[in-house]
């Protein structure tokens, strides 16, 4: 069939620009000394620093952590717009229900990430129901495993924090297209002003018009953000930060087994499933306001003070595809939430409109060095309070009729039914006390003693209104490491921690539909070691993460219950590289085995083998190589998956698979102005294969990768 849009061809798209490095050393005088320090631990794609593990920057090599971070050199070879294009790069990262047009999800270590508590920016927590623009961010970083101690409530497989570019000399704009005829504008502008040169602005806008590889899955996006430093003395520094995103885009519904016992087949990514013309793209409104002031009182002791507000406001009335009720061959299914042997499947009129998410958060910390009975202390108290809510509509999901895979759907009629008035579904306010003590011995020994008292107020609502769940819990989440350092470029440490994570949501078919569960407890205990050799970093951890399984459970009478029952135990071996292997070889690489089991959930079929949608081995490879011309340089990278299963009884799986992308970027001078090219192509033998086939509400969905997809873009500074 043919596509849509003209598909140019690489050789037009080869005019294309990106966005070249910036030059700091205009406003090192001025920046905070931990903005320089962050900005500075960057070199390439080796990263040195990070803030996601707490509320000030700190060094990898001492952090007791497995942490990758994402320079923003490796978003720029990427050509990245959205997260999941950057975290193809970890071993540990897959994909866990993230269909094209919706927000995207993950999971990491095996455990999937929880889009109320799992994201933050700048340190702070934000709405995960949204893709968060990545033109303003200057790295992006990933925890694996538990993080209760930095983040209070969280989801047990990690916590992913957005760094916001801070001011400096930029001005650029960049261009970009794809095959499809993609159409994308950017502008970087930012400067310091002022009698002392004190104040410091950078303003990031972009347009993109989406061109999807997916027919009928076109979209657009506009984004605005804002970063504001004031030096207001040597001592003290204030940054404000602000930015929106509008987008919309048409989703793409994921597939389901077929008869629930086989996989689709004979499937092109680039067909839609129910597709109707009365659905409407999928609109996203999201703005992530936050603000630090940070203040030195000597040069022992630091304190600060932040905020933040987050919003996100889903509109969503789709054409979706779900079960086989209308299918013959699906007559004797009690709940028929898969499609028919045949490929048929039914179509849904699904509208969520005004589904608002809100969490506004605060915290005061206080750190600190000094010396007691001979060992040296840093230690960081602080408190935070935050505060998450969510209003829905009740559940709208009219069926309208039925289609097969292979042709197009027929066209059928909306639903004509109202839709009812928005309730508030969830109320959910944490409050916690924290302290994080590193204990210095001598040259080689450390340990790290921290804790954070939670207490967790949550009321839930049904759909009808009526009071649901009241949660009041206490919980101490302690955090312990033992680090030895046999070199100031070597660390070995143990950690344990401990975890807890949000309950999960029940499906529409369950008993107990809609309701969310209580929080649920987590444990971690990790051995790592580190070492930085020249300009590489080099990474290895062994983690055991245990927590409660949460699952549709059948009941033997056709009747399902959403329940915490038993425990998923993950145990896995992870490595890493990253930064520069030779003076014109650097790479990102990583490897990931996992063994991810379910015991003692009452359901004999979900045990004894791996979970669902974790393959027991993963690896990724980026790659940047400088050839001998001056400026030029080749791109590469490959991603490696073994086999997952794609039901929880493990009947069904999908097979392994291995991509491979390759590109190149081209630095010169046009007219005076320096200039960045760059051509990637992902996919590069046009590979198919299922990208994703975990759960969501209670269902499972399967998801194409993408085909081959050639991108060019261009940048020019001025």
């Amino acid at each position: 069939m043919p596509s849509p849009h003209p598909r140019l061809p690489l050789s037009l798209l080869a005019l294309s620009i990106a966005l070249p490095a910036s030059s700091l050393a205009a406003q090192e005088v001025t920046l905070a000394p931990v903005q320089i320090s962050d900005v500075a631990g960057s070199e390439g794609y080796q990263v040195r620093q990070a803030q996601v593990t707490g509320p000030y920057s700190a060094p990898l090599i001492d952090t007791p952590a497995s942490v990758s971070v994402f320079s923003q050199a490796l978003l720029q070879d990427r050509q990245a717009r959205q997260l999941s294009e950057v975290l193809h790069s970890d071993a540990s990262v897959g994909e866990s229900y993230a269909p094209i047009g919706y927000y995207e999800n993950f999971n990491v270590r095996g455990f999937a990430l929880n889009a109320a508590s799992s994201y933050r920016l700048n340190g702070q927590t934000v709405a995960g129901e949204q893709n968060v623009a990545l033109e303003n961010k200057q790295q992006v970083e990933l925890l694996k495993g538990l993080s209760g101690l930095y983040s209070g409530v969280s989801a047990p497989g990690g916590l992913i924090n957005y760094v916001s570019k801070r001011p400096e000399e930029v001005r650029s704009v960049s261009v970009a297209s794809n095959e499809q005829g993609e159409r994308y504008l950017a502008t970087d502008l930012g400067g310091w002003f002022g009698s002392e040169r004190q104040f410091g602005l950078r303003a990031n806008l972009a347009h993109e018009d989406i061109r999807s590889y997916v027919e009928h899955a076109d979209g657009r996006r506009d984004f605005a953000s804002l970063a504001f430093d004031w030096q207001l003395s040597p001592d003290a520094t204030l940054q404000l930060d602000a930015e929106y995103q509008q987008r919309q885009q048409r989703s793409v519904p994921g597939y389901q087994l077929l008869g629930n016992s086989a996989l689709p087949h004979h499937v092109d990514p680039i067909d839609r499933l129910a597709d109707q013309d009365w659905a409407k793209p999928v609109q996203s409104d999201s703005l992530n306001l936050g603000g630090r002031f940070e203040y030195r009182f000597n040069n022992a002791w630091t304190g600060a003070l932040s905020a933040s507000r987050s919003q996100v406001v889903i509109d969503d009335y789709s054409a979706f595809a779900w079960g086989c009720y209308g299918a013959a061959s699906c007559e004797n299914s009690a709940v028929p939430n898969h499609f028919g042997a045949q490929g048929e499947y039914d179509i849904y009129d699904f509208r969520s409109p005004d589904d608002t998410r809100r969490v506004v958060e605060t915290q005061a910390t206080l750190n600190g060095r000094f010396q007691a009975l001979g060992i040296e202390h840093d230690l960081t108290l602080g408190s935070s309070a935050q505060r998450r809510t969510l209003d829905q509509r009740p559940t709208y999901n009219e069926f309208v009729g039925s289609g097969t895979i292979g042709s197009d759907a027929p066209q059928w009629p909306a639903s004509v039914l109202p839709l009812k008035s928005s309730e508030r579904r969830l109320d959910s306010r944490q409050y916690g006390v924290f302290f994080s003590d590193t204990l210095t011995f001598d040259e080689h020994w450390q340990s790290i003693l921290g804790a954070r008292q939670v207490r967790l107020d949550e009321r839930t609502w049904g759909e009808d209104g009526t009071a649901g769940r009241h949660t009041q819990r206490y919980e101490l989440l302690p955090n312990a490491a033992l680090l030895y350092k046999p070199a100031t470029d070597t660390t070995v440490y143990l950690s344990y921690t401990k975890g807890l994570s949000t309950g999960g949501t029940a499906p529409w078919y369950a008993s107990n539909a809609s309701e969310i569960l209580a929080p649920t407890l987590s444990h971690q205990i990790e051995l790592g070691a580190k070492h930085d050799w020249q300009g590489i970093s080099f990474t290895a951890a062994v983690f055991q993460l245990r927590q409660a399984n949460q699952y549709t459970r059948p009941n033997g009478d056709g009747s399902f219950t959403y329940v915490q029952a038993g425990q998923q135990k993950n145990t896995g071996l992870e490595l890493g590289a990253s930064g520069q292997a030779t003076s014109r070889l650097q790479l990102h690489a990583s490897a990931a085995a996992i063994r991810a089991r379910v015991s003692g959930s009452d359901s004999l079929d979900y045990e004894g083998h791996q979970a669902l949608n974790v393959p027991s081995l993963r690896a990724a490879l980026q790659a940047d190589y400088s050839l001998p011309v001056p400026g030029l340089a080749l791109l590469g990278g490959a991603r490696y998956s073994a086999s997952k299963y794609a039901d929880r009884s493990g009947d069904v799986s999908v097979g392994g698979y291995t991509v491979f992308d390759v590109g190149s970027r081209y630095q010169t001078r046009i007219s005076g102005y320096d200039t960045v090219l760059r051509l990637t192509v992902d996919n590069l033998f046009d590979k198919r294969y299922w990208r994703d086939v975990g759960d969501y509400l209670g269902d499972n969905y399967l998801f194409q990768g993408a085909p081959r997809t050639a991108r060019l873009s261009a940048s020019v500074s001025f």
